[in-house]
């Protein structure tokens, strides 16, 4: 046990001595109190006489004289061949350690004091536009030491008292709304609590920005704040409306709103997170759904930055102050979400985005995070920013996030991390048909993989061997069916594996690569049974990119054999459904629907959706189905 008082021990030797007789005779005396029971002796009551006993920057000698005093009682009972002596000293045993449980609770009480004491002068001696900063810095979960309400209830006492000794009116008045605002955070969260999560098993619904409604659970927590900010913005999150332009649209510089906020989305997220993480029911669902929501969060804190950056209303420093701080808790959540053992190395986190939110999102994404070291955590973070570019066609940048990832994974000995940016790198090599670079890249993280026992990424090393390898023969024209069968091998392998580690994500991608690869060989039927099962595992990991791409391969398939109401159909599903995501392959659906317009003719085309429209509303909705022309004109007429 380590001791961090308030202060520190600069006695001289006959002080200290003075000190070790008083502390020794002390634990003489609650001792003799707790084995003699003349009076009724709680921990409490022991806590409370140490606080009073052991003097500021002291408890180490305290510490001392008590491991000294078991010591001791420990070689006598050692030694001591009386059985009844033997109890006794073992009843003194026992109240001894009493002792150290409270004296271990005096010390955390003192260290937490120290510590928002020095959070405190940290805040107080920062330059005023680093002073929110600094604070959301000591409420970053990720920290060792996290202050609960009641220490919060202290720093706001402390900030408040600062403020009142001679300062510069600026000064003051920031340190005032800082101290306000955790407060009326803390005040709020009573009026929330209750509703964290009930909605959930009201009404069933996931959170994100996918779906407006009145009726979700931004809404309802709507209603039980009433401080402007606050409010509007989980009815703008509710309503699927721009975060960054309400952010935009603030014309007050008062930093302790965003404190407040801070505390109140901190508690929301803390409470979702820890609700997900306790569903032993379905353990896998309730981690991804954990993970979405920081995902979600980080994501909000990142619009938030990005709209008050844009901000004109707000004074130049305060605007740039909390834009900062905003970035940071963005940070921070990512961080968080980058320690949990499922994060997804290989894709799979777009359930909770849609539309331009997602595409506007990913790219604020990339702004924090060139603010931090080059940690395990940076690392994880990069490959996820990596796979997300190459979904939306940012091809090059996405290399250099992979490449980036790579070397920190390397660096930090993070072995899965750097085998999945190998898989990424493989994946990008065959888009770009580079098919010697994508067997180099999946050869080194199969090795790797097999080296380190890491199955996951053997799985997805398996996948990109076989199907860079059959796409570099067929490339070439090269058309020996042994070839194909031994390429088509290393993809049945990897499936297997897959399937034994019952990771759907990489099943998605193993069916995925089978149905691309039949496809390739011409062999459709084979193709669309594999597909089929992607798009199914697709769906099951919220994979919105590989679910798009399954739809148009199988619009592919059926269409080589002349099944064109069908391919239709998901031709059309595959267009819209990859648009909606930004990613640039609608472009390839969108291009398979025009052919089978041109061929069929618009009449027999137009009957077609027709037909189909029972199955694309579930899927598409209204609004989707009557946008389905509009997309092929807006393909026609080359937009992106």
């Amino acid at each position: 046990m380590t001791s961090a008082d308030d202060g520190s021990n600069s006695n001289p030797n006959s002080q200290t001595q003075t000190l070790r007789s008083k502390y020794l005779q002390t634990i003489e005396e609650i001792v003799t109190r707790i084995l003699t029971g003349r009076q009724i002796i709680s921990k409490e009551y022991i806590y409370q006489i140490l606080v009073e006993k052991i003097e500021l920057g002291t408890s180490e000698i305290f510490e001392g004289c008590l491991s000294e005093t078991v010591q001791g009682i420990e070689r006598e009972i050692a030694s001591q061949p009386d059985e009844v002596k033997q109890a006794k000293l073992k009843h003194k045993l026992n109240a001894l350690a009493w002792i150290q449980t409270a004296l271990s609770n005096v010390q955390d009480e003192r260290q937490a004091v120290a510590a928002v004491n020095a959070t405190i002068d940290r805040i107080v001696t920062a330059e005023p536009q680093e002073r929110l900063n600094t604070l959301l810095q000591a409420l970053d979960p990720n920290q060792e030491r996290k202050f609960d309400r009641s220490q919060l209830q202290l720093m706001i006492k402390s900030l408040q008292s600062v403020a009142t000794v001679t300062l510069q009116p600026a000064d003051f008045e920031q340190l005032r709304q800082l101290s306000h605002g955790l407060d009326r955070g803390l005040n709020t969260l009573p009026a929330l609590e209750p509703h964290l999560v009930s909605w959930i098993y009201e009404s069933g619904q996931q959170i994100g920005f996918g779906g407006a409604t009145e009726n979700g659970p931004w809404s309802l927590w709507a209603r039980q704040v009433t401080k402007p900010l606050i409010q509007s913005l989980f009815k703008t999150i509710g309503l699927q409306q721009s975060v960054s332009d309400l952010a935009a649209a603030q014309g007050s510089g008062d930093e302790g709103e965003w404190t407040e906020l801070a505390i109140i989305l901190q508690s929301i997220q803390t409470a979702l997170v820890t609700w997900f993480d306790a569903q032993m029911y379905d353990r896998a669902w309730g981690q991804r759904m954990a993970f979405s929501t920081l995902i979600t969060f980080a994501a909000i804190w990142c619009e938030l930055a990005n709209g008050i950056a844009r901000a004109t209303g707000i004074n130049t420093n305060h605007r740039d102050a909390i834009a900062k701080a905003c970035f940071q808790v963005t940070l921070q959540i990512l961080r968080t979400a980058a320690q949990r053992p499922n994060f997804p190395l290989y894709g799979g986190i777009f359930a909770a985005f849609s539309g331009e939110t997602l595409r506007d999102t990913l790219s604020y994404f990339d702004l924090p995070l060139k603010q931090v070291a080059g940690t395990q955590e940076k690392g994880r973070l990069l490959t996820i920013l990596g796979y997300s570019q190459q979904t939306l066609g940012q091809i090059d940048r996405a290399i250099e996030l992979h490449k980036e990832a790579l070397e920190i994974a390397n660096r930090a000995g993070d072995r899965p991390c750097e085998i999945a940016n190998l898989n990424h790198l493989s994946r990008i090599s065959i888009g770009q048909k580079d098919y010697p670079a994508a067997i180099s890249y999946s050869q080194r993280a199969l090795i790797l993989a097999r080296q380190t026992g890491d199955k996951l990424g053997e799985a997805n090393a398996l996948t990109n061997v076989g199907y860079s390898e059959v796409l570099s023969a067929h490339s070439i024209d090269l058309m020996d069916e042994d070839i194909y069968e031994q390429n088509i091998s290393y993809l049945d392998r990897g499936l297997k594996l897959a399937e034994t580690l019952e990771d759907k994500q990489s099943l998605a991608l193993c069916y995925h690569s089978l149905g691309l690869a039949y496809l390739t060989i011409q062999q459709p039927e084979k193709a669309i049974e594999y597909l089929q099962q992607g798009t199914k595992a697709a769906q099951a990991v919220g994979d919105l990119y590989l679910q798009g791409l399954n739809l148009t391969y199988l619009a592919e398939a059926y269409h080589s054999l002349q099944k064109n109401g069908t391919a239709v159909f998901y031709s059309c599903l595959a267009m819209y459904q990859l648009h909606q995501i930004g990613a640039k392959e609608w472009r390839q659906s969108a291009s398979l629907a025009t052919v089978l317009q041109g061929q069929l003719g618009q009449e027999q085309f137009n009957e077609f959706l027709i037909k189909y429209r029972p199955n694309l509303l579930p899927a598409i909705g209204v609004d989707g189905y009557d946008y389905l022309p509009q997309l092929i004109a807006k393909y026609l007429d080359g937009g992106s």
